[in-house]
C-alpha cells in the first residue's frame, strides 16, 4: 500500500473521538475496474449517493456504483457520471418550486455547484479508508462534530498556515464536501443537507470532511504537536464563572 492506511485511520479516530468510520472515493474510468475491487458489493436497489456513503461510513461496506444506480441526475452529476449535466438539470426546475422559490433561483444554485465534469468516469466506489482497498483513494471522508472538525482545521494550520474559504449551496450540499474535493484537490467541510441526513443516515451534530488523503497526514501531524502544548479534543469545560489567568497561564505562560 502506498500509505499505513489502518494506523493513519487509527491516529484520526484517537486524536478526534470518532463515532463513524473514515471511508475513501474512487472514481474510475472504466466500470470493470471499479467491479475488480476486492469484496466489492453492488447495489440491488436503486440508492441516493449519500446512501452508499453511509454503507461505507456506517457500516463498513465496500460498494461499487455506476450511473445506473443511482435515482437521479442531481446524484450522477456531482461525482460525473452518466453525463447527468444536460441543459434540463442546469435548469433546476426539478428544484423549483421544492427547494427554491424560482426557476431562477433553482438555476442560480446548479450552476454554483462543485461537480465533477461529465465523461471521463464510468463507475465510482467507496470504502472504508482502513481497508486499503481503494489504494490511493482520490479523496478520504469523515463524519466529526463541530468541535472536532475545528480542532482537525488547528492541525492542517499548524505548518504553511492556510485560511479555509468554505461554501454552502445548501441543499445538495455533497457538492461542498466530495464535489469539491474531488475537484479541486484540497479540504472541503460541509454541513450536510437534508437528503445526506434522511438518506445516508447522518446525525443532527455531525459535519463532513472530505480531502486528498495527505491532507489527513498533515493534519495529524499538526493535532500532535498541539497535543504536546495542552491542546486536545475534546476540549475540556473551564467554566463561565471562573478567574481565566490560571487557566490562560497554562497555555500561554507569559499571560498569566
Amino acid at each position: 500500500m502506498t500509505q499505513d492506511w489502518p494506523g493513519l485511520v487509527a491516529k484520526l479516530e484517537q486524536l478526534l473521538k470518532l463515532r463513524t468510520i473514515p471511508f475513501a472515493m474512487k472514481l474510475f474510468e472504466r466500470r470493470a475496474d471499479m467491479e475488480a475491487i476486492e469484496k466489492i458489493r453492488r447495489p440491488q436497489s436503486v440508492h441516493t449517493l449519500d446512501q452508499i456513503v453511509g454503507q461505507a461510513s456506517r457500516l463498513g461496506w465496500t460498494v461499487g456504483i455506476t450511473a445506473d444506480d443511482l435515482v437521479g441526475a442531481q446524484c450522477r452529476a456531482v461525482v460525473g457520471l452518466g453525463g447527468a449535466k444536460t441543459d434540463e438539470w442546469l435548469s433546476g426546475k426539478h428544484m423549483s418550486g421544492v427547494w427554491f422559490k424560482t426557476d431562477d433561483d433553482a438555476r442560480a444554485h446548479q450552476t454554483a455547484m462543485n461537480c465533477v465534469p461529465d465523461g471521463q468516469y464510468e463507475a465510482l466506489a467507496v470504502a472504508p479508508l482502513g481497508s486499503g482497498r481503494l489504494d490511493p483513494p482520490d479523496i478520504a471522508l469523515f463524519y466529526a462534530t463541530p468541535g472536532a472538525m475545528i480542532y482537525f482545521i488547528n492541525g492542517l494550520q499548524w505548518t504553511g498556515f492556510k485560511r479555509f474559504d468554505w461554501s454552502v449551496v445548501g441543499e445538495s450540499a455533497c457538492a461542498d464536501s466530495w464535489g469539491r474535493a474531488l475537484t479541486r484537490r484540497e479540504p472541503s467541510l460541509s454541513i450536510p443537507c437534508f437528503a445526506e441526513r434522511r438518506y445516508g443516515g447522518v446525525l443532527d451534530d455531525e459535519m463532513l470532511m472530505a480531502a486528498p488523503p495527505d491532507y489527513l497526514v498533515k493534519a495529524i501531524e499538526g493535532m500532535n504537536a498541539l497535543s504536546k502544548n495542552g491542546f486536545r479534543y475534546p476540549f475540556p469545560q473551564y467554566g463561565v464563572q471562573q478567574d481565566v489567568r490560571a487557566g490562560m497561564a497554562v497555555s500561554y505562560p507569559s499571560r498569566s
